[in-house]
């Protein structure tokens, strides 16, 4: 069972360690929604279903500082990346790629399909550890508008 939500506030200060639970607001607003929904067969409130209910584990960071590889896609929901990756993904883009989760944590290229976006901050070299999202951290997705409504 996932602890509650902490408030973002709360979350800018302090990284989440290895072992806790984290739950990160979402946007469902990505360019690709309908592109992964074509690759799993299913209607675009499917995927944000699917993607809600999918616990993520961070197995490790890499690519960019705070940039997390979260697991937990089964191999059957793999989608590929993009024959030619964008110049530009804004921060806090949400995307998928094989079988990984990750959230962009500064402007960058990559070819990622993108769901989403948070507010997040994910790289913090002022906080400790600087990272958000550590390895070890499991990692829940919710609908923005369902927190904010409650907060």
């Amino acid at each position: 069972m996932l602890g509650s939500l902490p408030r973002l506030g709360a979350v800018r200060r302090r990284g989440v360690r290895a072992g806790s639970d984290h739950r990160d607001p979402i946007w469902y607003d990505g360019p690709d929604v309908a592109v992964v929904a074509r690759h799993w067969g299913v209607a675009e409130e499917s995927v944000v279903a699917r993607h809600q209910a999918t616990e993520f584990l961070v197995a490790f960071g890499g690519f960019a500082p705070g940039f997390a590889y979260l697991t937990g896609l089964p191999p059957a929901l793999a989608v590929p990346r993009l024959d030619t990756p964008r110049t530009r993904v804004p921060a806090g883009s949400v995307g998928l790629a094989d079988v990984y989760c990750g959230i962009y944590p500064t402007a960058s290229p990559g070819g990622w399909l993108l769901i989403g976006h948070t507010d997040a901050v994910l790289f913090d070299p002022e906080r400790d550890p600087p990272a958000l999202l550590t390895p070890g951290v499991r990692v829940r997705f919710v609908r923005a508008a369902d927190v904010l409504a409650v907060t």
